[in-house]
């Protein structure tokens, strides 16, 4: 593994000291856990982005998706 060196806050160093009591070997875990978990996150939210234009743009050339949308609102509350 490679070693990084980087600056933190106070609070960000007082909650690594406890990273054992939160199941992790050491800060060093806890740190890889963090990072994977929010670049799987962002992934996950670029897909979503991804997707959601790709549905806009299909929205806005298919004119029987837009009505099926507008068939399955009727009825909703504003």
């Amino acid at each position: 593994m490679i070693t990084a060196e980087f600056s933190l806050e106070n609070s960000q160093i007082q909650w690594l000291e406890q990273c054992q009591s939160f199941g992790f070997k050491d800060k060093s875990e806890l740190v890889r856990t963090a990072i994977n978990s929010l670049y799987e996150q962002l992934k996950q939210q670029q897909s979503l982005r991804e997707s959601a234009q790709l549905y806009a743009e299909i929205y806005e050339t298919d004119e029987e998706t837009r009505a099926l949308t507008e068939a399955a609102i009727v009825g909703w509350p504003q």
